[in-house]
């Protein structure tokens, strides 16, 4: 038996691969299947199944995909409508796979048709738990993520969870493993640990959903309290989860083409398109197309750009280093942002070479910071509001870089504002939003706060 974990940190996801005596199942996959379909060969065995714990709203999954690529059944737990062929399965439903086997547990809450996967081993014994978006490793699923259509509250949704968790998840034994969807840093969860895997008597510890710390109406108190919006492209996701999608490799043959300096400025110009310069914050503040939004490719990608562009329907114009084109594309289309219309043939390079006007960001250090901290200037923190419970710089305004367009309406376009965020991304986002939107005094503090927090710069 083999139990392979495929995590993809830029979305914080766990995909699994399952195999058994020359049959196999994939839990939760990426929207390019290449890498499971790879891995069935390498084990010389058939990918019989394709489980989907709930209808992810954060990523396009690739169920569609690889079924048609290998045969395999997909299978959805109770409640599930998708707008496809595919199996429903019913709660406590076993299905073989070689000489182990899962279960299906109807665990609903985080989404009405959630799902998690017991998997016995080839002695009937309990050994893992897939556990989708229902049971994160320190935390649970949000309850505000279910088919809008649905009209379901968050309150009614999270009191259903604690039932789910209680009755269905905490009599398995201290032993089974726990495999979540997510880990730290994704946006359908609060505060999940670092860990991608755990095993369940930990969980019943250090876990508040678990501990018995909590009665039914203070977890529902605690899982809907600050829970904020969620990004505004997850609905569209939900509904290409469940209604269908293109496959990848269509989505890589229509976007990925090369734009000429000429064309690309014609292009850019529009309103209507959106340039993403996707190369390293550090390299784009040197130099930048006028109106580029930059969100790179170094740091949580696909989040942000689902959080920052919102619409998956916006019709993209990249900018990226050579080379990386088709890991653009990729990791866009994980999110459904499949409208680019192409790259910059030549990179940000060739636009230099054409003597076409160039941007900037301004930059400062942390030292340097200190000599002017007193002056006229204003301070910009895009950080989480929970982050700056650790510190924050005094006087300085807090607007959390998923929330900021909402918020621009309130800074001055003639300040001078000088942001940060931890380390150097977040703040380059936001200057280029700005920079955008017509503010031209601005300064990145180069490294964040980490490099603040070096400084002999007061730490409130």
């Amino acid at each position: 038996m083999t139990v392979k974990q495929i995590y993809t940190g830029c979305l914080a996801q766990g995909a699994y691969f399952i195999e058994s005596n020359g049959e196999a199942a994939v839990i939760d996959p990426l929207r390019e299947v290449s890498d499971y379909i790879e891995l069935a060969k390498e084990s010389n065995a058939k990918i019989k199944y394709i489980f989907e714990t709930h209808f992810h709203a954060d990523f396009i999954s690739g169920h569609l995909t690889l079924a048609k690529e290998t045969g395999a059944s997909i299978i959805f737990g109770p409640e599930a409508k998708p707008g496809y062929n595919c199996v429903i399965a019913k709660d406590n439903q076993v299905f073989k796979i070689g000489s182990i086997s899962i279960s299906v547990i109807h665990t609903p809450g985080h989404t009405m048709e959630s799902s998690c996967y017991l998997l016995k081993d080839e002695n009937k014994k309990d050994y893992c738990l897939f556990t989708g978006d229902t049971l994160f490793l320190g935390d649970v699923g949000r309850p505000d993520l279910a088919q809008q259509s649905l009209n379901l509250s968050k309150y009614f949704l999270a009191g259903i969870l604690y039932d789910s968790i209680n009755n269905r998840i905490k009599p398995l034994s201290d032993d089974v493993l726990i495999y979540p969807a997510h880990g730290a840093g994704s946006s359908c969860g609060k505060n999940m640990m670092k860990q991608t895997v755990d095993t369940l008597g930990n969980q019943k510890i250090v876990n508040y959903a678990l501990n018995g710390s909590l009665d039914r109406d203070g977890f529902i108190d605690e899982l809907t309290n600050d829970l904020g919006k969620p990004p505004m492209y997850f609905p569209s996701n939900v509904k290409l989860n469940q209604d269908g999608y293109s496959d990848f490799n269509n989505v890589l043959e229509k976007n990925l083409k090369p734009i000429s300096v000429e064309d690309f400025k014609a292009l850019s110009i529009n309103k209507d398109f959106v340039v993403l310069d996707v190369r390293n914050q550090d390299v784009f503040r040197l130099g930048f197309i006028p109106g580029s939004i930059f969100i790179g490719l170094n740091g949580k990608f696909a989040p942000w750009v689902g959080s920052i562009l919102k619409n998956i329907h916006t019709k993209i114009l990249v900018v990226c280093e050579s080379g990386k084109e088709t890991e653009t594309i990729t990791r866009l289309s994980r999110v459904g942002f499949d409208n680019v219309l192409g790259y910059l043939d030549g990179g940000f390079d060739s636009w230099k070479k054409s003597n076409e006007e160039i941007d900037y960001i301004n930059s400062v250090s942390a030292y340097d910071l200190k000599e002017i901290i007193n002056s006229d200037i204003d301070l910009l923190d895009v950080r989480r509001e929970n982050e700056r419970e650790n510190g924050f710089l005094q006087n300085s305004l807090n607007i959390p870089l998923n929330i900021f367009e909402s918020k621009i309406k309130i800074l001055d376009k003639s300040r001078k504002y000088y942001i940060h965020c931890a380390g150097g991304y977040r703040s380059m986002i936001a200057c280029s939003i700005l920079k955008r939107m017509g503010f031209n005094s601005l300064f990145d503090i180069k490294g964040g706060f980490a490099q603040i927090r070096k400084s002999e710069l007061e730490i409130v």
